[in-house]
């Protein structure tokens, strides 16, 4: 899941200068779960926007609407209506989301209501840890299950460096070790001998170093006379 955190409401505040009519949409998937932009927040931070407005006499209007998934067209495509009237967007999705709201409402002013962070999980309740780096060329199958881009601090991908103490980081002795755990990971599943294959350098043009990434199923690519038909519908 993507992990994400809100933005200080004075931040927000400041980036909806010259706005009057503001939207603040939400989404039910990722950052609901890490307690960033779901349904609850959107209607906190509209409610705090409103005292805002009251108390400095701004005369905002502020809607809310919190999508199922805002990172999919056909979802955000269904508050069109809701759109209708507002000159500003507040997106409590990812960034991800917010792009995607803008490329559907391109006259509309979407503004990023959470910084976004990484791809990660719940450690437990209220906690949540980086996972994956999105390198485009996953050994995990070599590493236990634990990923040395996220998890090392360094992201190195043959072993630690010469920094680590008794499983934890040099960097900051609350941070784990990522190739002790990788270590660990591998002796309890009795594959130590993985220790001592080397793991080449990355190829980095699969991940952000060759620009912005996509991936095309062609088997799931509509011809245009089957997305004519589906806009037709």
């Amino acid at each position: 899941m993507i992990i994400a955190e809100q933005k200080p409401i004075p931040r927000i505040v400041e980036m909806l200068e010259g706005h009057k009519s503001m939207l603040v949409v939400g989404c039910r998937s990722c950052v609901a779960i890490c307690l960033a932009g779901g349904e609850k927040e959107v209607s906190i931070l509209s409610e705090a926007l409103r005292i805002e407005s009251d108390l400095k006499g701004n005369g905002w209007q502020v809607d809310e609407v919190t999508l199922e998934r805002a990172c999919e067209k056909e979802w955000v495509g269904e508050m069109r209506e809701k759109v209708s009237g507002h000159d500003a967007i507040i997106s409590l999705a990812c960034g991800v989301g917010a792009q995607v709201m803008q490329e559907l409402y391109p006259d509309v002013r979407v503004l990023p209501g959470l910084d976004t962070s990484n791809m990660g999980a719940p450690e437990e309740q209220g906690i949540y840890l980086e996972k994956c780096g999105g390198c485009g060329d996953c050994v995990l199958h070599l590493t236990g299950g634990i990923c040395p881009i996220a998890r090392c601090s360094k992201s190195l991908l043959n072993g630690p460096c010469g920094g680590s103490q008794n499983g934890k980081c040099e960097i900051d002795p609350d941070v784990p070790c990522g190739w002790d755990q990788i270590y660990h990971s591998l002796e309890r599943i009795g594959r130590l001998d993985l220790m001592e294959v080397p793991i080449p350098p990355k190829d980095w043009r699969r991940s952000r170093s060759g620009g912005p990434r996509k991936i095309v199923r062609k088997e799931a690519v509509l011809t245009p006379e089957e997305k004519s038909a589906r806009g037709a519908r």
